[in-house]
């Protein structure tokens, strides 16, 4: 039997972590990047408090931590250099395909919304693919509202995608 344990993340998560980043890129409904950085890259870009995993986690114990399978990860980027922007951020929410639909998505981003509440974000902001309709949903099951529709926004393999644009206030960061 397993269990799910959402925890931070590790720089030794990187390869999984990783792994996962590409199995959504393959996917052309996850983002516009075409490749996953290496890990400084990766890890100067997103906030270090806001960074966890999901862990698949055998009820025998005696895996060890550094091999306990990951489902899935989410993390922070901030939205703006900018001090005025210091409580908005950007969410990033991947799962593993074999985990797709199992609730890892909502463990792990009701985890990421509490912890940038303790880390003083006040809005989470998320741009999603409409055809995404799986992560559309995910989002607004944890507060999530669509706020806007940018359209024609990029190109993806020499197509044009529109992007939906949520975001989530917090309730108790400030107001």
């Amino acid at each position: 039997m397993t269990s799910l344990m959402i925890e931070a993340m590790q720089p030794v998560d990187w390869p999984q972590v990783r792994a996962i980043y590409l199995e959504g890129i393959a996917t052309g409904q996850a983002t516009f990047e075409q490749s996953a950085p290496e890990w400084d890259a990766w890890d100067h870009k997103h906030l270090l408090p806001c960074r966890l995993v999901a862990r698949q986690h055998a009820s025998s114990q005696t895996v060890q931590h550094q091999t306990r399978q990951i489902v899935g990860w989410a993390a922070l980027t901030p939205y703006a250099a900018r001090a005025v922007y210091a409580g908005v951020a950007e969410v990033s929410v991947y799962i593993a395909a074999a985990h797709r639909g199992a609730g890892v998505g909502r463990g792990l981003l009701d985890a990421l919304v509490a912890a940038s509440e303790l880390a003083g974000i006040w809005t989470l902001q998320a741009g999603v693919f409409p055809e995404n309709t799986a992560s559309v949903r995910l989002h607004e099951r944890s507060g999530f509202r669509i706020v806007g529709r940018r359209e024609r926004i990029g190109q993806l393999h020499g197509v044009w995608r529109d992007v939906l644009l949520l975001e989530r206030r917090s309730q108790t960061v400030g107001i």
